[in-house]
């Protein structure tokens, strides 16, 4: 089971993104991808493995538990970086105000890590029914702008945001739904 992004189909096409959309990424981050999905694909088309890929959207979130999850020392993340600017006054970048989306701000889907988690296990159960390989998205169908997701952690704690606009960063899909 490889953990694979929808980073691989760069800019889209068609929203929302099928498995069969073709795949062109614009950073390295989906190439590196693309590229291990390709061998994959190599290596089952010649009889040595079956793999399940899992292009996942935006993972979010964490084990209401506290078991699943991310923790980073560094975090890059949008959905927290405008929980800490919320909670401790902090500004968080916006990266890019001019895409060709409503609010002029990226759009993105997320998906919680739960249900990430759940995925894995599927994918786990499908490939010991036998000789299948395949590749998934993972989403929720909705996407959510920068815009929008400050907005609403706003709303949520009551507490004001500072947001900076800064300049897109290279290889940004406007829409990645």
């Amino acid at each position: 089971v490889f953990s694979s992004s929808a980073a691989v189909y760069g800019e889209p096409k068609k929203i929302p993104i099928a498995e069969d959309h073709p795949c062109c990424p614009t950073n390295p981050y989906g190439e590196t991808k693309w590229i291990f999905e390709r061998v994959l694909q190599a290596y089952h088309d010649a009889g040595i493995l079956n793999f399940i890929s899992l292009r996942y959207f935006n993972a979010a979130g964490a084990d209401p538990e506290g078991e699943l999850g991310e923790d980073h020392s560094s975090e890059t993340h949008l959905i927290p970086l405008v929980i800490k600017a919320a909670m401790d006054g902090t500004s968080v970048p916006v990266y890019g105000t001019d895409y060709n989306t409503p609010d002029g701000t990226c759009i993105r889907d997320y998906i919680h890590v739960t249900d990430l988690a759940d995925a894995h296990i599927l994918a786990l159960r499908k490939l010991e029914q036998g000789n299948v390989s395949g590749v998934y998205n993972l989403g929720n169908g909705n996407g959510y702008s920068v815009k929008e997701v400050i907005e609403t952690v706003k709303k949520v704690t009551s507490k004001k945001v500072l947001e900076v606009n800064s300049p897109r960063r290279p290889g940004d899909p406007a829409r990645l739904i």
